[in-house]
């Protein structure tokens, strides 16, 4: 399989505390990334699930490094989606920068390869819209 990059960026105007909080609170999934819920599982795992029953995927991942309120680094473990994420949370002037990277394996083999500069934007535009709404969720300082 071949690794795939995907990122997205967004300043929030909150600091970074009350940022990562948010980004951690499992149950407010929802409120802001596009189609999803997620859950923690044991001391070290996260399920999400994005679609609409039933039709999506299920993402199980093993949170990696946990460094509050500023990095979370996870490794996706699913069918569907393999490979490594993080979202970084720094103080930016009047709130933080939040940057969510993924360094993806590309499932469906050749097809797949073929099809991620299609996908690749979509990928990227959800991430940023996702964002947007966690910033507009947190009230500026």
């Amino acid at each position: 399989m071949r690794a795939v990059y995907a990122a997205a960026a967004a300043h929030v105007p909150a600091p970074p505390e009350q940022v990562f909080a948010l980004i951690t609170d499992w149950p407010r999934h929802p409120e802001w990334m596009f189609m999803t819920t997620a859950r923690r599982v044991g001391e070290d795992g996260l399920e999400a699930y994005t679609g609409l029953r039933p039709l999506g995927f299920l993402d199980t991942m093993t949170i990696t490094h946990w460094e509050p309120p500023f990095l979370m680094r996870v490794d996706h473990t699913g069918r569907v989606v393999r490979g490594r994420g993080a979202i970084r949370v720094r103080p930016d002037g009047d709130g933080s920068r939040v940057v969510w990277a993924e360094e993806l394996l590309v499932p469906f083999g050749a097809l797949g390869v073929a099809a991620w500069p299609f996908i690749r934007p979509l990928v990227n535009a959800v991430a940023r819209r996702s964002l947007r709404k966690l910033a507009a969720l947190l009230p500026a300082s």
